[in-house]
């Protein structure tokens, strides 16, 4: 019984979330740079959302001479696309030198239980959702989110993080060159056929699934053990990432503009905002060069990244509930700026007061597990 408290103990705490949870190789802290990109690659993805799902980035193919607010969402859109790869490769580049523990798995299984379990349930109370809306077959979809992807990112993660053991073993294993030549098939599979090719390809999964993050994993591993020399330069990581933003930008608004003459130039235009595009990594990669090699002084800034960073799978699964992914931009009120470049600032705020309600929200949670792990170790 001792152990089994123990065991959730370690498996319920805030710093063991649905990320790799490891002490970053500063002793007993986190490296802040990392923590850093944690925190900006979540800022991003809320505001992937915001501009997507709030309508401000006109779904392709639009007219660039008519849309000048969607030219520039999707600019804003391109230099955010990264965030998920740069999530992974976070983990990927950890966890190929930590060992593995059964006690991640629970705590991302009971993190992600409690929001989708308990967001409906206080929507309910609070009357933003009716009775009738939520049958059977959804409450067996909040009581499986893996399963039925209810949040794939957390399916995607969970199926990477199993098998994450034997591809350390394996990436540890072999040589450098055989390292490579398997990366090499890797990405010919899964980015640079349907980078090139004008058609959609059946196993495309567009990086939502977890064949992608399996790859990332590996790139995130060669990464940790023999590195990119070239992006070791603060400079040129810093360009390639803007590089391949502006270049994912600017090839789909030529191919839009295209589309009007030949469709498979529209297909162009929908390929480059996805994360197994070849600039999409590129862009990923460089990124994450970026903060690898920032530096940031200790002290109150740093202490405030470590706090707030392991809350930000919490951000994620509050707002990307499948009651709530669609609905909190109509909250906050998107379609009143959503054809006007007043979305602007109205973006900043939003994705500002979505990422501080979720961190609230996860810090009371965090602080629940831990009331019941103490609890069950005062009773025994």
């Amino acid at each position: 019984m001792i152990g089994t408290v123990a065991f959730l103990k370690r498996s319920m705490s805030s710093d063991d979330d649905a990320e790799e949870g490891k002490r970053m190789e500063t002793g007993s802290k986190r490296q802040a740079n990392f923590e850093l990109l944690r925190i900006v690659a979540m800022l991003m993805i809320i505001s992937l959302h915001y501009l997507v799902k709030g309508g401000v980035a006109t779904s392709f193919p639009f007219v660039v001479k008519n849309d000048p607010v969607g030219v520039l969402a999707w600019l804003i859109e391109a230099f955010c696309i990264v965030a998920v790869n740069c999530y992974v490769l976070i983990s990927g580049y950890f966890l190929v030198e930590s060992a593995w523990k059964p006690g991640r798995v629970v705590s991302l299984l009971s993190q992600v239980l409690f929001y989708s379990l308990l967001v409906p349930v206080f929507l309910l109370l609070a009357g933003l959702v009716s009775g009738g809306e939520l049958d059977i077959y959804k409450w067996i979809g909040f009581l499986f989110p893996f399963g039925t992807e209810h949040y794939w990112f957390a399916t995607a993660y969970l199926v990477m993080y199993l098998f994450a053991p034997f591809l350390s073993a394996g990436i540890e294993k072999m040589k450098k060159r055989d390292l490579q030549i398997l990366l090499a098939l890797l990405l010919t599979f899964f980015v640079l056929e349907k980078t090139i090719l004008p058609l959609y390809l059946a196993t495309d999964r567009y990086g939502y699934d977890f064949g992608w993050f399996l790859c990332l994993f590996v790139v995130a591993g060669y990464i940790r053990l023999y590195g990119i020399s070239w992006l070791e330069k603060k400079s040129n990581a810093v360009g390639a990432y803007a590089l391949s933003a502006l270049l994912i930008w600017l090839l789909a608004l030529a191919s839009n503009t295209l589309g009007s003459e030949m469709e498979t130039f529209v297909h162009y235009a929908n390929m480059l905002y996805t994360y197994n595009h070849l600039l999409c990594l590129a862009g990923s990669v460089s990124l994450f060069y970026v903060f690898k090699n920032m530096r940031i002084k200790e002290g109150r800034f740093a202490e405030m990244v470590r706090k707030l960073a392991p809350y930000t799978f919490g951000v994620y699964l509050l707002h990307e509930h499948i009651l709530v992914r669609y609905e909190w931009m109509k909250w906050l009120g998107v379609e009143k700026v959503a054809k006007s470049f007043l979305f602007l600032p109205h973006l900043i705020g939003c994705v500002l007061l979505v990422y501080v309600i979720g961190t609230v929200v996860d810090a009371v949670r965090a602080w629940v597990f831990g009331r019941v792990t103490a609890k069950l170790s005062s009773d025994l």
